[in-house]
């Protein structure tokens, strides 16, 4: 695909005005009020656990972010670094170098675009081009100068809760009362980001599933879900196409493929929402669309809005 088809990008496109001029704030209060939010992963690496790989050019990641809005995703969530369990580290320009132009071209589409970093340079360059929220999975780790970077431009911030590294988070998933301790921790990571001038609204929690977790961790804090979001903030849960649920989909001892995993994955979304998580973060959009749905109508006893897609 070239760049010259997607708007903004290309000699002679210019994006839709309504989209040119709709502002970052604009933007962001103007996403669904009344479901569950659904947001789609986008890797721009090479080694990501799913997908790694795939979308590694810039013209083949643009695409891909593209083909997520179609599909009714509701933000992008854009990556160059692979998080997964000892995944290597990627410099940070070269993090860079991977995920700005994705972003601004996905922001001149109309797109509402998160940057899923744990880097403040990177974080910093992609605000620059219109990023509307900064997905940090850092957690006790997080780089010094994040929480005033994130003071000072005002953008939402996903606070997600992780000991350790990609390399030594796996040796760090030991908890004697898994909820009580990931509630302090992530509460403590909080009150770091608010003493830095954060206001709390800016503020999404997210209990980090799968990141120095394992699978009976992962299910407890699922189960809890209503408790995070009984902590005042937004809630994002993160399950989609992960490890646990492979293995609990074994056949004959083996777990099912990543991308096996996706009805799992809904049903998570699908559990998620009814318990009021604003969003879930996914790589099969439909799916979990359409769970989200459901559960919104369950909820509610009545079709929720937004169910067509383009």
């Amino acid at each position: 695909m070239s760049l010259a088809a997607v708007p903004g990008t290309g000699p002679n496109t210019t994006p839709l005005p309504v989209l040119r001029l709709r502002s970052r704030e604009q933007a962001w209060a103007e996403l669904p009020q009344d479901r569950t939010l659904v947001m789609g992963v986008l890797n721009v690496t090479a080694d990501s656990f799913s997908d790694g790989g795939r979308y590694l050019s810039t013209e083949d990641a643009i695409a891909h972010g593209l083909e997520l809005m179609k599909a009714g995703a509701d933000i992008i969530d854009v990556g160059g670094e692979s998080t997964r369990p000892n995944a290597d580290f990627v410099p940070e320009d070269v993090e860079a170098q991977r995920v700005v132009p994705v972003v601004k071209a996905l922001v001149a589409a109309g797109a509402v675009v998160s940057v899923d970093t744990t880097h403040v340079s990177t974080a910093e360059a992609c605000i620059a081009v219109g990023a509307h929220v900064i997905n940090d999975v850092a957690g006790l780790t997080h780089e010094p100068g994040m929480p005033e970077l994130i003071a000072r431009t005002g953008v939402p911030y996903v606070l997600m809760h992780r000991r350790g590294d990609q390399q030594t988070m796996g040796s760090m998933a030991h908890y004697d009362d898994t909820v009580r301790e990931v509630t302090e921790e992530l509460l403590s990571l909080r009150d770091t980001y608010v003493a830095a001038g954060v206001d709390p609204e800016q503020i999404i929690l997210d209990p980090g599933v799968g990141f120095a977790k394992n699978a009976p961790h992962n299910w407890e804090l699922l189960a809890a879900t209503e408790h995070f979001v009984g902590l005042g903030h937004k809630v994002l849960i993160g399950t989609s196409r992960k490890r646990f649920l492979g293995h609990l989909l074994e056949d004959n001892g083996l777990p099912h493929e990543p991308t096996d995993r996706d009805f799992a994955t809904a049903a998570t979304s699908a559990l998620s929402a009814q318990a009021g998580a604003w969003c879930v973060r996914v790589h099969d959009v439909v799916s979990s669309r359409d769970a989200v749905l459901v559960a919104s109508a369950w909820r509610g006893g009545r079709p929720a809005a937004g169910g067509s897609r383009a």
